[in-house]
Formats: C-alpha cells, sequence, structure tokens
C-alpha cells in the first residue's frame, strides 16, 4: 500500500511519517521532497515561489513512480498544486493537473493532515501562517477530485497512527 501524508507545513507530517515508519517497518519511507532536494544541492528562495514549487511537485511525482507498493509519502503532489495555487491564484494548472491526477493513481491512502482548532503545532510569523491556512483551504477544497482512498487524521501523533493502522488494518 503506497500512503502520502498530505497537508499544510507545521501541521506534524513528518512526526507522523516517523511514526508510522516505526509501525512499518517493512515500508520504504520518502522524505519531503524540499528536503531530499535540498540535501542534493537545490537551492530554493527564502520565500518560496511557484518555480520553487514546481520543482518539488516534479520530485514528488518521480518519487510515486519510483516506489515500491510498500511505501510512505511525506507530501504529495496535491500539497504542492495547492501551494502553487497559493503562491500564484493566476497560475494555469491545466497541463499540471493532468499529471497530479496521473501521479495520485500510484497513492493507495491519502493521509489528510489538516490544521486542528485549537492549532496543535505553533506557527510563527517567519513560517508563513497565511500561506498556511491558504494551503489548508486549497487541499481541503480539491481532495476529494482524485480516485484515491481519503481518511483524515486528528489528535497527537499515537492517535493519528492509531487511526491510521485501524484504517490499513480493515482494508
Amino acid at each position: 500500500m503506497r500512503i502520502a501524508l498530505s497537508g499544510a507545513h507545521r501541521v506534524g507530517k513528518t512526526s507522523l511519517l516517523e511514526r508510522l515508519s516505526e509501525e512499518l517497518p517493512d515500508y520504504e519511507h520518502y522524505a519531503e521532497p524540499y528536503f531530499e532536494l535540498e540535501e542534493a544541492g537545490a537551492i530554493f528562495s527564502e520565500i518560496p515561489t511557484t518555480e520553487d514549487y514546481l520543482t518539488q511537485l516534479s520530485y514528488s511525482i518521480k518519487q510515486i513512480e519510483k516506489s515500491a507498493e510498500k511505501a510512505l509519502f511525506d507530501r504529495c503532489p496535491l500539497d504542492f498544486m495547492a501551494y502553487i495555487l497559493a503562491t500564484d491564484p493566476s497560475y494555469s494548472l491545466q497541463t499540471t493537473f493532468a499529471r497530479i491526477q496521473d501521479s495520485m493513481q500510484w497513492i493507495d491512502l491519502l493521509v489528510f493532515v489538516p490544521i486542528e482548532e485549537p492549532d496543535r503545532i505553533e506557527c510563527p510569523d517567519s513560517d508563513l501562517p497565511e500561506l498556511r491556512m491558504q494551503v489548508n483551504e486549497i487541499i481541503s477544497e480539491f481532495i476529494n477530485d482524485f480516485d484515491v482512498e481519503i481518511i483524515e487524521v486528528r489528535g497527537s501523533v499515537t492517535e493519528r497512527v492509531r487511526q491510521i493502522l485501524n484504517y490499513i488494518k480493515y482494508k
């Protein structure tokens, strides 16, 4: 099963991936494209641009396409689509949306990690809280446009892991 974690920044996706990796040791896990690309020498703007997100989107698609059947992803193409739209609302998604839709078909389970009320993780001004809220709203709006199983998780990391494992257990 290919499982992708989706959500805005600072919602706990990476912590969730780390804990899921412990619970599902036979799964490959893929770090957020930003970190893998940065480690490989990519340089991104301090305030991310549409081009930065397009680069990460392409990388995310490659991660999914090369993955084994048992894989965990920290982010997915939907996330980058949301960041692109939040950064540049006039961006035309026509060709990009088709690529995203094709790649999302490889995902067996999309785990949406929304911003909770009250917010569980502080988002200082330096982490662009307005962008975070916009991305959360865009993901919420588009998440059902893909032919993929979806669950939304809430609570502590332990509670989120339990929700995912229970879902997998009954699939």
